[in-house]
Order: C-alpha cells, then sequence, then structure tokens
C-alpha cells in the first residue's frame, strides 16, 4: 500500500479515537454536571425545610415565652388583692395523690413578677426567639434572675429595655439558641451552597476540567451534600419534637390560665369593689374562690418553672425535650382542675 494511503488510514484511525474520547468526556461532563445540579437542588431544599421548621419552632417557643412572662407579671395584681385580706389563714401546700402545689410567699411573687415586667419591657426590641429562650429555659427563673444583679454589678431591675433582656439572658448562659435551639453551630455545621462545589459550574471553567476530575468533584459534591442532609434531618428532629411538646404545655397552661383569670376578676370584685377584705365575713363560697384562686397561682408559677429544653453539653448534639417535666406538669394541672371541678371553666 502506498505511503500516502497508510497515513491516511492511521490519520482516519486515530480521528475516530480522538472522537471516541471527546464523546465520552462530554458523555462524563454532563453526567457530572446533573450530579452537580442535583446535589445542589437537594441541598437547597434541605436548607429550606430547615428555615421553615425552625421558624414555625422559633414563633411557638417565642408566644409561649410570652405568654409565661405575662402571666407572672400578673402576679402583681393578685397579689396587691390578695395582701388586702385580713384575718386569712395561711394556705397550706396542696397534696393529693401525686399532685403537690408548693406554697409561696409574698416576696417570691414579688421577684417573679417584677422580673417579669422587667424582661417584657425589653422583649420588643429583642430579636426572635428571646422570648423562646426564657420558655425554654423556665420563664420564672428567667424573671427571679431579672430581679437580681447584672455581670456590671447593677441590679437588672433598674436597666430597662433590651438592656434588662440582654443582661438576664447573659445571666441565663446565653440566648435563643443557646437555650431552645438546635445545639449545634448552625453556621459551621450546615453547609451552604458554595462549600459543595458549585463553584465549578461557573463562568466556563467546567470546560478546563477533565472528565474525570469534574466527576471527582461532582461525586465530592454530592457526599457533603449528604453529609448535611444528616446534620439537618437530625435538627429538623428536634425542632418537630420541640414544637410539639410546646403546642401541648401551651394548651394546658393557657387553660389554667384562663380560669385563673376568671378568678382573679371575681377576687377583685370581692375585695376591690364589694370592699370585703375580712376573711370571717367570708361566706364558704368566698372562701373557697380565694383559696383556688391561690393555688391557682400556685399551679401556675410551677409551671413557668418548666425547662421545656435541657441542654446537651454538647455543641456537636443536639440539646433534649425535657418530656418527664413537661408531662409531669401537664397531668398535675389537668388533675387539679378535674379534683375541683374547675376543668369545666377552662
Amino acid at each position: 500500500m502506498p505511503l500516502p494511503a497508510i497515513l491516511g488510514a492511521a490519520a482516519a484511525i486515530a480521528g475516530a479515537t480522538g472522537l471516541g474520547s471527546a464523546i465520552h468526556g462530554g458523555v462524563k461532563m454532563k453526567q457530572a454536571n446533573d450530579t452537580m445540579k442535583k446535589a445542589q437542588t437537594e441541598h437547597q431544599e434541605n436548607i429550606a425545610r430547615f428555615e421553615e421548621q425552625n421558624k414555625n419552632t422559633t414563633e411557638a417557643m417565642d408566644r409561649l415565652g410570652k405568654q409565661e412572662l405575662e402571666i407572672l407579671k400578673s402576679f402583681e395584681k393578685f397579689s396587691s388583692i390578695f395582701e388586702r385580706i385580713q384575718n386569712k389563714p395561711e394556705f397550706k401546700a396542696y397534696r393529693k395523690g401525686e399532685v403537690e402545689i408548693p406554697p409561696y410567699s409574698p416576696e417570691d411573687l414579688k421577684a417573679v413578677y417584677v422580673g417579669a415586667g422587667v424582661l417584657l419591657g425589653g422583649l420588643g426590641g429583642a430579636a426572635m426567639g428571646t422570648a423562646g429562650g426564657f420558655a425554654a429555659a423556665g420563664a420564672t427563673t428567667a424573671a427571679v434572675m431579672a430581679f437580681g444583679t447584672a455581670s456590671t454589678g447593677t441590679a437588672i431591675a433598674s436597666l430597662s429595655g433590651a438592656a434588662a433582656t440582654n443582661a438576664t439572658l447573659a445571666a441565663l448562659g446565653g440566648g435563643a439558641l443557646a437555650a431552645g435551639g438546635g445545639g449545634i453551630a448552625l453556621g459551621t455545621t450546615i453547609l451552604g451552597a458554595t462549600t459543595l462545589g458549585m463553584g465549578i459550574l461557573v463562568g466556563g471553567i467546567i470546560f478546563n476540567l477533565t472528565g474525570s476530575k469534574l466527576s471527582d468533584k461532582a461525586d465530592e459534591a454530592m457526599e457533603q451534600m449528604e453529609k448535611a442532609k444528616k446534620e439537618i434531618d437530625a435538627i429538623c428532629a428536634y425542632l418537630v419534637e420541640l414544637y410539639q411538646a410546646e403546642d401541648k404545655f401551651e394548651k394546658t397552661l393557657s387553660a389554667v390560665n384562663h380560669v385563673y383569670q376568671r378568678h382573679l376578676e371575681q377576687l377583685g370584685n370581692l375585695v376591690i369593689l364589694n370592699g370585703k377584705t375580712d376573711w370571717n365575713t367570708y361566706t364558704d363560697a368566698e372562701k373557697v374562690l380565694t383559696e383556688n384562686a391561690s393555688l391557682l397561682v400556685g399551679i401556675l408559677f410551677k409551671m413557668c418553672k418548666v425547662q421545656l429544653v435541657l441542654a446537651s453539653g454538647d455543641t456537636t448534639n443536639v440539646n433534649n425535650v425535657n418530656h418527664e417535666e413537661v408531662d409531669k406538669a401537664i397531668h398535675d394541672a389537668n388533675e387539679f382542675l378535674n379534683r375541683t371541678g374547675l376543668s369545666a371553666l377552662a
């Protein structure tokens, strides 16, 4: 065969081989591109899922925290009315079966309602999740701390607005995230889209990589997405668990508070409007009203002490929902309402 023909045949074979390699490389690049886009889409969906659940749980916890502080603040009105009643007996702790409502002193109530007033005054300018942090740590505890002293040596009760709120948060050892959040440094645990290797899809960089290198990058991005998904799944599961615990706790707290507010109004009418301040002149019904009002304060006082969240103590793990105390508080409150016949008013 003449040399030109041989060279021509060799060139044809080489061209075909080159074309085959190009096609194969193009297929790998497309597959890698599809993998990268899938990883990016799934990661964005996971982030959106987390943000939605975090928003729902934070709003619910904020609502509970604010309600608890408002209940504690209302003890000021109760104290003012209750202390006008002369010759009243000393009401003892309530114990029926497993249900116990411990006694409290006027000083206890004062520390709580003053502190709650301070915190409520600062919530207007506070960040989302602040009130929820108080609920997570126990609003009564937060209120008592607000009655105390800031790290600067200044009485927190003498502060106002956000300064008082921040001082109490500092005393509690953190804010909403530390007290009731995911328990993980989300900024470093949940990877942003840019850390998933998505940058290689920008501009013409993709064409400077061989099919094999691009496949490696795509696989790496998918692995990182899966790792982030596991972290997000764990946090979302915790947030759902906390949301459900908050929901049932808030319903019971609201029911007890509804009964308490009715008693507080009736007691105010009796003592303030009718001027009945001598226990010895009270009818049996009026005595029951007064004692039940005092016991309802005790129940609410106790419920607002409940820590909905227990810190894990490990920044790599989510916190724990305090189901034991939450369920016990709900049970005791319902038992009291049922035993006293007040459940019909709830």
